[in-house]
């Protein structure tokens, strides 16, 4: 396997990390509410992930312009995934953006809007735990893990947005609709900068979704 793949496949697996592969059942819907998510589900399939985002503003935000683009369809289990995969000359440089939308193979399975609740607002956890005896709890430690593995909130960007990471790697998730978008970006180790450039990038893309919806109708 050559660095190439390695990478590619890296990246499949950051993606599939942050999307369980098996969803539950959503809620029983009426008539009306499944046509409107068939509706909404017919003008996200019209996305073309790769040109949510331009060579322009790709070089501006990682300083080389895209050389190549690979768009792919995943299914996740509950709904679907379009990712397009932007190559810089530099490779570590390339950009991962995905979309989620509604499934219409599969009407009564978890939304891209569900998982999102379920992802992002949890219900908060019972504090029933007992320390057992002869195990000193390890508090501090876990809850420094969970710490960084928690999702921050990024105001101003979509309905909602949340930046999930740690200081190696991480994605801007951004909500919109029964949508969400994924970004990630390469060739920076400051987190903060990551933040900060996933976060432009995701403003352009959403802006094109927004758009191309408007169009849809």
């Amino acid at each position: 396997m050559n660095h190439r793949q390695a990478i590619s496949l890296l990246l499949c697996a950051l993606l599939y990390s942050a999307v369980p592969l098996s969803g539950g059942k959503a809620p029983g819907g009426s008539p009306q509410k499944s046509a409107r998510a068939a509706r909404d589900t017919r003008s996200a399939k019209k996305v073309d992930v790769c040109a949510l985002l331009s060579s322009s503003e790709m070089e501006a935000v990682q300083g080389e312009p895209v050389k190549e683009t690979k768009p792919s369809v995943q299914q996740s289990g509950s709904f679907l995934m379009s990712q397009c995969f932007f190559r810089t000359a530099t490779f570590t440089k390339s950009v991962s953006l995905a979309l989620a939308v509604p499934d219409p193979a599969k009407p009564s399975a978890l939304t891209p809007r569900e998982f999102w609740r379920k992802q992002f607002h949890p219900p908060e956890p019972e504090e029933d735990e007992k320390p057992v005896a002869g195990k000193a709890p390890k508090k501090a430690e876990v809850e420094r893990e969970e710490e960084l593995r928690k999702p921050r909130r990024i105001d101003g960007l979509g309905e909602e947005a949340y930046w999930v990471g740690n200081p190696v790697s991480g994605a801007l998730y951004v909500l919109e609709g029964n949508a969400f978008l994924r970004i990630s970006v390469g060739g920076e180790k400051d987190e903060s900068v990551r933040i900060k450039k996933t976060r432009t990038l995701a403003q352009k893309a959403l802006e094109r979704l927004l758009a191309n919806n408007e169009q849809g109708k």
